[in-house]
């Protein structure tokens, strides 16, 4: 049997498309050449992911151009989806893929799973309907690398953080793998937190702690920075250092613990009215080198950090009890940056062999 070039492309090279979207382009390019009349396509997959419940990539033959618009979780399928259609066709195709309806122009539809499908200017002649469910059952196999390589990025992602997960995919699979890099490190913990967990049942104390980790973590993830670490209630982030210069970087940590110190006040104003008290905590930013790699033993890794560094920034945070501070920024940090920081004076912490000039923050210091 003699494949059509389309069949063929897909046996032989769908499979390397580095995305679902130039999948879709290509694949709707090489019908609209076999002579089929598209107006456009749709592809859909699902994606194990904490906000996300699946993505589609919308493609207008006229143009070549993809969009993408997300569907998330827990929300109903129709009222989640967020988009920026260019016109009523996607629109159109929006409401179709999250209804999971299959309209009379549209072939090809799997609301159970990844879902291909097109649309024309009329309804497809029996002929034309063949064609592309013969295209769409050759599309299954790279749809399911596709689908695969999708997962695994997304469930990385929400585990190791961004650039963390590029890396693991990057690297061998391998102790001692890793890189010194140089970065702003953040370290944040609650205060008080063993009694209100003794004091609380489990529920109340998980939603504080997915509450307050959603201040910290989001306000490091809005600057740039990455959280590397939830331990127990503290949070470990990194803010990479990017060009010749550690000052971006500095002062994006500042930026970000400034924007946790506005969030944490409004929810516990709102913890206040609900009857509830508040969520006290400290933040210490250093700036220092780090092994940013694997760890562990042979058959069991941790991507992490480690290094003298990331010591020092815990120790510092421990500091913010005694000295009654709610952020306190290391010298290091604090000869990189221009905001207005106040000195402490230096201070001895537990096992750091030299003493740390440590500062903090006026109370009122706005995020840029």
């Amino acid at each position: 049997m003699q494949l059509s070039p389309t069949l063929t492309w897909l046996v032989d090279e769908a499979r390397d498309m580095p995305g679902a979207d130039r999948l879709l382009a290509e694949l709707g390019a090489h019908l609209v050449e076999d002579g089929l009349p598209l107006a456009g396509g749709a592809l859909t997959l699902a994606v194990p992911h904490p906000l996300i419940a699946r993505r589609t990539w919308l493609w207008r033959a006229g143009s070549g151009e993809v969009i993408e618009a997300l569907g998330f979780a827990p929300a109903g399928p129709a009222a989640a989806l967020k988009a920026n259609p260019s016109d009523d066709a996607g629109r159109r195709w929006l409401a179709g893929i999250a209804d999971g309806l299959v309209h009379e122009d549209i072939v090809g539809l799997r609301p159970d799973g990844p879902a291909l499908g097109w649309i024309g200017p009329r309804q497809f002649t029996d002929r034309e309907t063949n064609e592309l469910r013969q295209a769409a059952r050759f599309a299954a196999a790279p749809l399911a690398v596709l689908a695969a390589r999708a997962t695994l990025t997304a469930v990385l992602e929400a585990y190791l953080g961004r650039r963390s997960a590029a890396r693991v995919l990057a690297a061998p699979l391998r102790r001692d793998v890793g890189e010194t890099i140089q970065a702003a490190l953040l370290y944040a913990d609650l205060r008080g937190f063993t009694a209100l967990s003794e004091s609380h049942p489990p529920s109340v104390v998980i939603s504080a702690l997915g509450a307050w980790f959603d201040r910290i973590a989001g306000s490091v993830h809005a600057f740039g920075g990455e959280v590397l670490k939830f331990i127990g209630d503290g949070v470990l982030a990194i803010f990479p250092v990017v060009g010749e210069t550690p000052r971006g970087a500095c002062d994006a940590a500042l930026r970000a613990v400034s924007a946790a110190r506005v969030g944490m006040a409004h929810l516990d104003k709102e913890r206040h009215r609900q009857g509830l008290p508040p969520l006290p905590f400290g933040v210490a930013l250093h700036l220092g080198e780090m092994l940013w790699g694997n760890i562990g033993a042979a058959d069991r890794l941790d991507f992490t950090a480690i290094g003298p560094a990331v010591n020092l920034v815990s120790r510092l945070e421990g500091l913010c009890r005694p000295l009654q501070k709610m952020v306190l920024v290391s010298g290091a940090l604090a000869a990189e940056t221009e905001a207005p920081l106040i000195a402490l004076g230096t201070h001895v912490l537990r096992g750091i062999a030299s003493p740390c000039a440590v500062f903090t923050l006026p109370e009122n210091w706005p995020v840029p």
